[in-house]
C-alpha cells in the first residue's frame, strides 16, 4: 500500500506571493484601499483559501483508492451516501455545495469506506462543473475497482444561481451516472435510487 496523498497544511510559498499580488490588483480595481487595516491581510488570505479548495489538483483519486484495495468476494450493493460536499464551480469562481450518493457492486475487490468519500474530496477540490465532476467520480472508482457497477448521484446547490444571475435560493441541481449493472438492470438502479433517498422523479 501506498499513501502519495495528504491533506495540504504547507502552502507553497511563491505561489501564495503570486497569486496575493493578483488579488491585490483585482481589489484596487474594484476600487478597494488594499491598504486599510480591513484588507491589508486579505490578498494572502485569498491566495491561501484559493489553494486549499483547489487542493484535489495535487490527489491522485486512483492511487486513494489502491491504498486500501482488498480481494473479497462480496457481491451486493456497497452504497456511501449523505457524502458532504464543497466545490468551485469554474465559470464563475463561486462555491456549489450539497451531497453526493456513490455506490458500486464488487466484483473481487473492495475498498476502504472512507477513500469513496476521498475521492469524491478530491475531484470536488478542483475547479469544477457538477456534470463533469459526477463522471468523474463513477469512473475514477470503475477503473480503479473494475467492479460490475457504479451509481453516483449528486444533488447540489450553486450560489452562482442563488447570489447573482436568476437569484433562486432554493433550487437544487441533481446529475448522475451510471456503468454497468446499473445501467443494464432497472431493478438494481432503482434500488440504489431508493437506499440513497435521492430525489429523481
Amino acid at each position: 500500500m501506498s499513501e502519495h496523498y495528504k491533506r495540504i497544511d504547507d502552502y507553497n510559498e511563491e505561489k501564495v506571493t503570486a497569486i496575493r499580488e493578483h488579488v491585490r490588483a483585482i481589489l484596487e480595481l474594484l476600487g478597494e484601499d488594499v491598504d486599510r487595516e480591513g484588507l491589508q491581510k486579505t490578498p494572502e488570505r485569498v491566495a491561501k483559501s484559493r489553494l486549499f479548495l483547489t487542493q484535489g489538483y495535487g490527489q491522485d483519486p486512483v492511487e486513494i483508492i489502491n491504498s486500501a484495495r482488498f480481494k473479497e468476494e462480496y457481491k451486493q450493493m456497497i452504497l456511501v451516501k449523505d457524502i458532504e460536499l464543497y466545490s468551485t464551480c469554474e465559470h464563475h469562481l463561486l462555491p456549489f455545495y450539497g451531497k453526493a450518493h456513490v455506490a458500486y457492486i464488487p466484483n473481487g475487490y473492495i475498498t476502504g469506506l472512507s477513500k469513496i468519500v476521498r475521492v469524491v474530496e478530491a475531484f470536488a477540490r478542483r475547479l469544477q462543473v457538477q456534470e463533469r465532476l459526477t463522471v468523474q467520480i463513477r469512473d475514477c472508482i470503475q477503473d480503479a475497482l473494475k467492479p460490475m457497477g457504479v451509481a453516483v448521484i449528486i444533488e447540489a446547490a450553486h450560489t452562482c444561481m442563488q447570489l447573482r444571475g436568476v437569484e433562486k435560493q432554493n433550487s437544487v441541481t441533481t446529475t448522475s451516472a451510471f456503468t454497468g449493472v446499473f445501467l443494464s438492470q432497472l431493478k438494481t438502479r432503482e434500488e440504489f435510487i431508493l437506499m440513497a433517498g435521492a430525489k429523481m422523479r
